[in-house]
This record gives structure tokens, C-alpha cells and sequence, in this order.
């Protein structure tokens, strides 16, 4: 499955660091259950790829991903747990070209229009555009849709629940990433039934 494929599943992919991989198997299952089966581990804990393991074991319905990927040995152990996708916070030409060579699909971060043109000649055309608010939000995304108009966008940064529905508006925005549908206080305290209802929320909107 390539990158726009995965994007398009859900319209939120959950930004998740976890140190935990005992809960994790059920985080997982109260956030598909809600609709968000893309899920973004970012790599800020020791336990990371661990906690990616047991889910991709446990939560078989389930696309995992890794976040935060900056190095070429973390692009290695992405594969060799045969991860959904990657995920960059920037967008570095010879880290790009690794991730590709990878085979794993892959979104690397922007916030610029010359971001973008190193992106096109990567032959990139789906993008996370972070930090989303700080970099300009949705008046930056309207700006870069008239000479960027073939590239689609995840903004991860600053989105919430207030905010979320004016992304998704607009045409060049797949879906969003966010922490706010499992929170880390949801996440201590279990609280699952939340964590689906607030995931359900984002995917299944009131019209």
C-alpha cells in the first residue's frame, strides 16, 4: 500500500509515544474501534519499536507506523519489522532517499515552498506538513495549493479538536495527525471507551 492509500483510510491518524507495551495492545484496539486503524508511533521512548512489535502481533487490524524517524539505522529496524510506513518530522534529500530505497512507504515533514521543490525532485507528492499552526495552518495550505496543486497533505502539529474540521476542509488534506483523540492522561488512565468515542468523533462527522 503507498502512502496516499494509508492516508486516505482515516481522516485522523493518532500521534502516539509510548513507553507502555503492556496497554499498548488495547490503546490500539480502542482507537480502531473508533475508525483510526493508521497508527503513529513516534520514536521518543526506548521502548518504541517494542511497543510497535506487539501491536502489529496483537492488533493485526491495524497499520503500523513509525514517527520521528531521523536516522538510517531507525529506517533499518523500521524494516525489519516490516512497518505500514515512516514518518520524518523534516525533509533531509539523503534521508529521504534512504527511506525510499527502504520500499516502506514514507512521509516526510514540510513547512516551505522549498521544502516542497526538493520533495518533487524526490518524486514525493504526499506530504506532512509540520509544525502545522506554527508553520501557518490552513492559510499556508490554501497558499501552496495554487503551485503545488498535486501534492496532498497530512498536517500534524498544533491539531486538535477545535481545529481539525477546518484541515480537513480543504482539498489538498488527506487527513490530519494528533495527539488529542489518545491523550496521554486518556492513555494513563485507561480510559478506552473515551479514546474510541473521540477517534470516532473525527472519522465519523456530524453533517
Amino acid at each position: 500500500m503507498q502512502i496516499r492509500e494509508l492516508l486516505n483510510i482515516s481522516r485522523v491518524i493518532p500521534v502516539l509515544e509510548l513507553d507502555d507495551t503492556a496497554t499498548a495492545p488495547d490503546l490500539a484496539e480502542a482507537l480502531c474501534a473508533g475508525g483510526a486503524t493508521v497508527l503513529e508511533i513516534t520514536l521518543r521512548t526506548p521502548a518504541a519499536f517494542e511497543v510497535m512489535e506487539v501491536i502489529k502481533n496483537k492488533v493485526p487490524q491495524a497499520h503500523v507506523g513509525a514517527g520521528t524517524v531521523n536516522t538510517q539505522a531507525q529506517i533499518d529496524r523500521c524494516k525489519e519489522l516490516d512497518l505500514a510506513f515512516m514518518v520524518s518530522p523534516g525533509l533531509h534529500t539523503p534521508l529521504a532517499q534512504a527511506a525510499l530505497d527502504s520500499g516502506i512507504p514514507y512521509l516526510p515533514g514540510v513547512a516551505t515552498a522549498s521544502d516542497m521543490l526538493r520533495a518533487i525532485d524526490l518524486g514525493l507528492d504526499t506530504l506532512k506538513f509540520f509544525p502545522a499552526t506554527a508553520a501557518g495552518g490552513t492559510t499556508m495550505l490554501k497558499a501552496l495549493g495554487g503551485p503545488y496543486g498535486d501534492i496532498r497533505f497530512c498536517p500534524t502539529g498544533g491539531i486538535n479538536s477545535d481545529n481539525c474540521e477546518e484541515f480537513l476542509s480543504l482539498d489538498n488534506v488527506l487527513c490530519v495527525g494528533g495527539s488529542w483523540v489518545a491523550s496521554k492522561s486518556l492513555i494513563k488512565n485507561h480510559s478506552w471507551e473515551e479514546i474510541t468515542r473521540l477517534a470516532s468523533v473525527v472519522n465519523n462527522p456530524v453533517r
